[in-house]
């Protein structure tokens, strides 16, 4: 494999609407080009005039990633993690308010030397700083551009890149426009109108797209196929074997198969006068992603184990919000070759239900999973799941949130009837019940963005629990054992002083930092063995984030092994 000298850049735009995968596409073109050898960055430029992705909405955006070093981020990068293995960072996304902040920070220390601040050049120019930065010493540093070509906000990204273009030499840099392709049923024919509308607006910049991606909803027969690429040719200007339709597929993890089988992968290597060895992509290719697909076909064929999964969650209008937590259970299903079968519990629903109708509409299913979340909106529905989840011996699995209420309903069961959490109920403190409490560090610091505990952090593991059986592998691979590394982000802790307490409500701890004084874990501490619990984990981090196609997270193999052992049992 001939490396390459000078970075080359693959752009990916979108057109026509969000949504339509330009994460998923620019992820996919990291795994088929890992495939191949080579050195590979992602960077995400991001058009909001937000400094960081803390602060939005999941019911609008989307969950919240973590990297390790400790950034909130778009969820995409999450896509670029599983789909690549590389480790995402502070800067592999830029969002255009971080971007503005810096180039004031720059002009208030006396940079500019009093030069008036304008967005072309200096915006611009910071763009391209910021993409060179984050691309120094890869082959190729891909980059995915948010929203649609033709946002107001996203205009200066796209002239800071037709400026690069300009500088660094067009043939280092490869543009990919990911377009919708709309299907309608009254004429029953696709229009390739709005997707030529789309390049229209990037050539208005100087950029022009070498590859296209026409996404359909539905898969095109032979003739439309020809249609859309004969017709995207000969208006946009780009040659045919260059344009990949990419229909809705059943999995994501099917595209960098589909991108390969399009010779997507030779199309950028010989545009960018790269040597590559075909042989050894599809070797890597089959090693990899042939394994994902064959995990989950055979999890979709008739006469297998289904399992019945609850999440009682709070942000059910963006299904997104809890993104990796849906793909770490999905890949733990395929890896253990069961059907997942997922469903959705309001959290605010289930607090309103009286006790039977509680036990009635848990029961249903084989295991229950409560996720991350933050605000006291249908709280009380997700301490009742971990405390049925207790007394009826019930697989459980907490994230976050669903550790924290865990704790609070052990805290409850064992006669704390009032215990609570601070960050829900401001007297928990004063009238000694508030078994979460806030860290010292983050006290004054509720409502704002990037200051709570992220990032990766070591947690300590006692022996004989639950938690090192199942974590087992990941202690012994570390030079050090005893400890697994997961990601945070959470600013409330559960509080030692009622430990006792917890602990006589069917709760132990069995995870902690190192000076002991944060719970990272928790277990059931029902001994019996004719009444054991079949599977009660909680954890303060989120382990969903460090999934990956080829390889579940412990936790959630887990889980679903005992939500399978508990469906069997019934």
């Amino acid at each position: 494999m001939a490396k390459s000298k000078q970075t080359k850049y693959i752009v990916v735009t979108g057109g026509v609407l969000s949504g339509i995968g330009k994460g998923v596409t620019a992820a996919s073109l990291g795994a088929l080009l890992n495939c191949a050898g080579l050195k590979i960055t992602m960077q995400k430029l991001e058009p909001y005039l937000s400094v960081d992705s803390g602060m939005l909405s999941p019911r609008e955006h989307g969950e919240c990633f973590v990297t390790a070093d400790g950034k909130e981020t778009d969820m995409d990068l999450g896509h670029y993690e599983r789909f690549t293995g590389i480790e995402t960072n502070k800067t592999t996304l830029t969002i255009s308010g971080s971007l503005y902040q810096e180039l004031f920070n720059r002009e208030r220390e006396g940079k500019f030397e009093g030069h008036t601040i304008q967005v072309v050049p200096h915006l611009t120019n910071l763009v391209q700083e910021k993409i060179i930065e984050q691309g120094k010493g890869s082959d190729i540093h891909i980059i995915e551009i948010g929203g649609t070509v033709g946002d107001f906000e996203s205009q200066f990204i796209l002239e800071g890149l037709s400026q690069m273009g300009n500088i660094i030499g067009w043939k280092n840099m490869l543009f990919v426009h990911v377009a919708y392709v709309p299907f309608l049923k009254i004429s029953k024919e696709f229009k390739t109108k709005p997707l030529q509308n789309s390049v229209r607006d990037l050539r208005e910049f100087g950029i022009v797209p070498k590859l296209l991606i026409a996404r359909t909803e539905q898969i095109p027969s032979k003739r439309d196929l020809d249609y859309i690429k004969s017709k995207c040719a000969t208006f946009v200007g780009v040659k045919e074997e260059r344009i990949i339709v990419l229909p809705n597929a059943d999995t994501i993890y099917r595209v960098p198969t589909t991108m390969y089988n399009e010779k997507v992968h030779s199309i950028i290597l010989d545009r960018f006068e790269l040597e590559y060895d075909e042989k050894l992509i599809a070797k890597k290719m089959k090693e990899r992603w042939n394994q994902v697909l064959d995990r989950f076909e055979n999890s979709n064929k008739e006469n297998i184990d289904i399992i019945n999964i609850g999440i009682v969650a709070k942000y059910l209008d963006n299904m997104d919000s809890y993104y990796s937590v849906v793909e770490s259970l999905g890949i733990a299903s395929w890896q253990l070759g069961v059907r997942l079968n997922l469903r959705w519990i309001d959290a605010e629903g289930l607090e309103k239900m009286a006790d039977g109708k509680i036990v009635s509409e848990l029961e249903k299913y084989d295991g229950i999973l409560v996720p991350g979340g933050f605000g006291s909106r249908g709280v009380e529905g997700k301490i009742a799941a971990a405390d049925y989840s207790l007394e009826y011996k019930k697989p459980y699995m907490g994230i976050c949130l669903g550790l924290q209420v865990a704790v609070i309903a052990a805290a409850r069961r064992a006669g704390i009837k009032a215990a609570d959490s601070e960050e829900f109920d401001k007297l928990a403190r004063l009238k000694n019940r508030n078994v979460v409490y806030i860290m010292e560090t983050q006290i004054g610091k509720e409502n704002t963005g990037g200051t709570m505990r992220l990032g990766t952090y070591k947690c300590y593991i006692e022996k004989g629990s639950l938690a090192e059986k199942t974590f087992i592998r990941q202690m012994k691979s570390n030079k050090q054992s005893g400890y697994i590394e997961e990601r945070h982000r959470h600013r409330y802790e559960v509080n030692q002083k009622f430990r006792k307490e917890i602990e006589k409500g069917g709760v132990k701890f069995s995870g902690f930092s190192k000076d002991k004084k944060l719970v990272e874990l928790i277990e059931s501490n029902s001994s019996n063995e004719k009444n054991k619990h079949p599977f009660f984990l909680a954890t303060q981090s989120h382990p969903e984030f460090l999934s990956r196609p080829w390889e579940a997270h412990p936790m959630f193999l887990e889980f679903i092994k005992a939500s399978l052992s508990n469906k069997k049992k019934v």
